[in-house]
């Protein structure tokens, strides 16, 4: 789907074997897809002599060519121009072996990210206390990715009060239900329903506002009532306001809750829903030892609206740094006679420290998307590391002239 190309056919060939099946890592399937489908076109462009980003360009779908759906939202050029623009691809040279720094080889290489967007039925609970606070709950989990953080800000922004105001609990089957944490769609699955129960909440404390004859909005329209700054008030009235605090203690109540789940509609039948962006690599390799070093990297990325930019960046990052760990250090190792693995733990099994890791940097393009859930949130668990592997490859291709296809790529294969 990420190319607009008419001749392309894909093969899938399935072989039995007695090998224990992979599970999971993150971003499955798209992260080896993208190396595999990134570096093709690395390729392509240059036997055709066109810089991979015209080449891509040449081939940019409209909309999706394998479901025939137009996208929800797509702001994959803005990606390759912005991430080109700061990263400097003006630079890179086409031809192989044309850039040095003493006795190592620069290349510059790119790829395009892509990764689904899902969503996942999911429930919360939300509790306005009596001391103008606010319970929220769900049953999902914190990987530390920062789920706290985003569910105390959307109840907050939707009653407009300060974080510190609000309080979620996670973490409990005795919650409400929740989706698992994987498939980049916490915030998109349980942020729609925190959304949602907070929308139910401020209309049962409307219509209860409403319905007090002691109230100073008493008889006014629901219409007219809006909440923020943790007070109901007129919108034509501004005048007319009520605390929280004292809404709840005239009403005897310690509380006044609402529960909403929320759940895909039709809009996943009607469109292609997808984060994309747009991966760049700088590459240094030792002329004589083969050895690699990720001098810097970019990801500049299109995920709808981005909930909390810390911990969006930080997501972001890692998923860089874990696509430096698949393209140039991961490696499982079998013992074919015995048919197990003989590096199954850190001390063997290779994974980047932070002297491997250059510069690096996570940015985004401003995205709006209506139709994908309530919040216009994409998830980014994932997107980070698709096309990353694939980036370090090409900008390996462009400083040594040798296509690797074969991750890790370790010094052996380009001394070869």
């Amino acid at each position: 789907m990420l190319y607009a190309a008419p001749n392309n056919s894909t093969v899938l060939k399935i072989v039995k074997s007695d090998l224990g099946t992979p599970s999971f890592m993150r971003a499955p399937g798209e992260a080896s897809g993208t190396f595999g489908l990134e570096s093709a076109m690395d390729e392509l462009a240059y036997q055709l002599k066109l810089d991979p980003i015209e080449f891509r360009l040449k081939n940019y779908a409209e909309k999706d060519p394998e479901k025939d759906r137009p996208w929800s939202s797509k702001s994959l050029r803005e990606c390759y121009r912005t991430g080109a623009e700061r990263f400097g691809w003006s630079k890179r040279q086409q031809e192989p072996r044309s850039l040095k720094d003493g006795h190592r080889l620069v290349g510059y290489g790119m790829a395009s990210a892509v990764y689904p967007t899902r969503r996942s039925p999911s429930s919360a609970s939300i509790r306005l206390n009596a001391d103008g606070t606010l319970s929220v709950a769900a049953g999902t989990q914190d990987l530390g990715t920062g789920t706290y953080t985003i569910m105390t800000q959307i109840a907050a922004q939707m009653f407009g009060v300060t974080p510190s105001r609000v309080k979620f609990r996670l973490g409990d089957t005795m919650l409400p239900k929740t989706p698992v944490s994987g498939g980049s769609q916490t915030a998109a699955s349980t942020g729609s329903a925190v959304h949602a129960a907070a929308q139910a909440l401020s209309e049962k404390l409307i219509q209860m506002a409403v319905s007090d004859a002691q109230s100073p909005l008493s008889g006014l329209s629901a219409r007219d009532i809006r909440i923020a700054n943790g007070a109901l008030s007129s919108k034509s009235t501004p005048a007319k306001i009520e605390k929280f605090e004292t809404f709840l203690r005239r009403s005897g109540q310690p509380y006044v809750e609402a529960k909403a789940d929320a759940k895909p509609g039709p809009e996943a039948e009607t469109y292609s829903m997808y984060a994309f962006g747009a991966q760049f690599a700088e590459v240094h390799v030792d002329e004589e030892l083969g050895a690699i070093k990720v001098a810097r990297m970019l990801g500049c990325f299109g995920a709808g609206r981005i909930l909390n930019a810390k911990t969006a960046r930080s997501q972001l990052l890692g998923g860089m740094v874990w696509g430096v760990s698949m393209a140039l250090h991961e490696q499982a190792l079998m013992d074919e006679r015995l048919g197990r693995w003989v590096n199954n733990n850190l001390a063997e099994y290779h994974v980047p420290v932070n002297a491997d890791i250059g510069e690096l940097e996570a940015i985004w393009v401003d995205e709006t998307d209506d139709k994908i859930n309530p919040l216009g949130a994409k998830g980014i668990g994932e997107i980070g590391i698709t096309g990353a592997a694939a980036a370090i490859a090409n900008a390996v291709f462009n400083a040594t002239g040798k296509r690797i296809r074969d991750l890790p790529i370790t010094p052996d294969k380009l001394l070869v």
